[in-house]
């Protein structure tokens, strides 16, 4: 990835003919600095114009954004066209508001999801709703096609985002717990797709931030969970969130500590929280037969091999979880908000910060993990 020596030039004024009394239009820039992908690996510190918004729409002034593996995906295989304005784990303090996108008004502090679904499809009748097609829409923008934004001064929520995806933060909840909202709604829809029990062991492989919030959201069900990871430092991270079976993966064979573990029988659920697809037999290997593999952090197209056996005379069951549930909003923002009273401090999560015009080096920090880095952010 690369900085750009100049910035580009700079677009039209923004326009504000939208904007409700009591917003100060003097007091928002008509430029910002951005990272702007431009091709594959290639993302650049820009400057562009703030975005304008329109009707029943929200201006957000970015406090923080959060780094996603989804958005590493997407700038090294250039699966999307360029140019772009990636992040949508977004917070911020609203900048500016069209008309009719009341209750918010400016000075809100908010956080927002970059997808809702419409509500009303045939897999949104079914609760699929990753699947629906106003959900793939994504509803914020810093400029260029939609891509959430997040890694620029300012970013546009969409209508049907400020109606049912823009969330006010709490007093005393700080923006670095409140960036784990749509994340932590991600976990908890795939740790709510395994049904588990009060009976039960499962093993989350990978502690990264969303292997800890996963394994920690399994503990609240499940009656044993184990955590494998190859470097300690992570596991030192996950104990402070009271995961106390970890399983060194750089010394230990996983599927026989999970066996130890559960009389011989191997996990009830395993959850497979990192990348890529060779972990994907230790996953199976180590649940029990009649046991279920959720796969979340396989989001590349390819292909694995598995042994047919396994789903089919073992009886386990492989399924899969992607994206945030507008069914368990409410919940999850709970476990957020109210979790952090409560000592549920997911800015221990927090290992990086970097400012906007670092941005290109904190994706590069992000794209190379280490045993220290956990959740990378940028923050304008």
């Amino acid at each position: 990835m690369q900085i750009a020596g100049l910035p580009r030039t700079i677009g039209e004024e923004i326009q504000w003919s939208s904007i409700t009394p009591g917003t100060v239009p003097g007091a928002i820039p008509a430029t910002m600095q951005a990272a702007v992908y431009r091709g594959v690996n290639d993302v650049r510190i820009e400057t562009v114009p703030v975005p304008a918004i329109g009707p029943g729409e929200v201006l957000i002034r970015v406090h923080s954004c959060g780094i996603c593996g989804t958005d590493l995906k997407k700038i090294h295989t250039g699966s999307h066209s360029a140019p772009r304005i990636f992040g949508h784990e977004t917070v911020g303090t609203i900048a500016a508001i069209g008309a009719g996108a009341e209750p918010f008004a400016v000075g809100d502090r908010v956080a927002v999801y970059h997808h809702i679904p419409c509500g009303s499809c045939y897999y949104c009748r079914k609760k699929t709703f990753a699947q629906c097609a106003v959900y793939k829409r994504v509803g914020c923008t810093a400029g260029f096609e939609p891509s959430g934004g997040g890694f620029a001064g300012y970013v546009r929520v969409m209508d049907w985002i400020v109606k049912r995806g823009l969330v006010k933060i709490p007093d005393g909840v700080p923006f670095a717990q409140a960036v784990f909202v749509e994340p932590l709604n991600t976990c908890l829809k795939g740790v709510r797709s395994l049904n588990l029990a009060a009976d039960e062991t499962v093993l989350v492989i990978g502690q990264g931030p969303i292997g800890i919030m996963l394994a920690s959201l399994a503990k609240r069900s499940a009656a044993k969970v184990l955590t494998a990871d190859l470097y300690p430092e992570r596991h030192a991270v996950a104990a402070s969130f009271g995961l106390d079976a970890p399983i060194d993966a750089s010394r230990e064979d996983v599927v026989e500590a999970v066996r130890a573990a559960s009389e011989g029988r191997g996990a009830d659920a395993v959850i497979l929280a990192a990348a890529g697809n060779a972990l994907i037999r230790t996953a199976m290997d180590a649940a029990r037969p009649g046991g279920r593999v959720l796969l979340f952090a396989q989001t590349q197209h390819g292909e694995a091999t598995i042994d047919p056996a396994a789903v089919c005379v073992d009886e386990k069951t492989l399924l899969g979880s992607y994206s945030a549930s507008v069914d368990i909003q409410d919940e999850a923002l709970g476990l957020v908000f109210d979790g952090y009273a409560q000592g549920y401090d997911l800015t221990r999560l927090v290992s990086h910060r970097f400012p906007l015009e670092e941005a290109v080096a904190a994706l590069a920090v992000a794209s190379e993990p280490q045993p220290t880095s956990m959740k990378i952010m940028v923050e304008p």
